[in-house]
């Protein structure tokens, strides 16, 4: 098997250089940089074939400009990504009965609590 990626075009063997994707339910084909991955239901196209590119009449083509190195997260995206690992870890307060016991959630049929898995009271009890 080949390390590079081949154009999908019939009888075209340059090596691909952007992923095309068909959105069917918005009448869109999205022309984007070269995907991580082969997908069964992507076309990887050549330099020549991505620049020709037509849609369907009445579709429209999205082309995703594509940067050749991945871009860096800024300052806020990680002082936001930490700020939601913290709220995550934050242990929840559970509201008190009336005679001073914690309930184990909102749901009455719960039981115990082991992290975000939840031990559920039969019905029939």
């Amino acid at each position: 098997m080949s390390p590079v990626r081949r154009c999908s075009r019939t009888a075209c063997g340059r090596p691909a250089v952007a992923t095309l994707t068909y959105v069917y339910a918005d009448s869109t084909a999205v022309l984007g940089p070269l995907a991580t991955y082969a997908e069964p239901h992507c076309y990887d196209l050549c330099a020549e074939h991505s620049e020709r590119l037509t849609a369907p009449r009445g579709w429209e083509v999205v082309r995703l400009a594509g940067g050749s190195a991945p871009s860096r997260p800024s300052g806020d995206d990680l002082e936001a990504l930490a700020n939601a690992v913290r709220e995550a870890a934050r242990p929840q307060e559970r509201p008190t009965r009336a005679g001073g016991t914690t309930t184990r959630g909102a749901d009455p049929m719960e039981v115990a609590r082991r992290g975000h898995l939840r031990v559920l009271r039969s019905p029939d009890s």
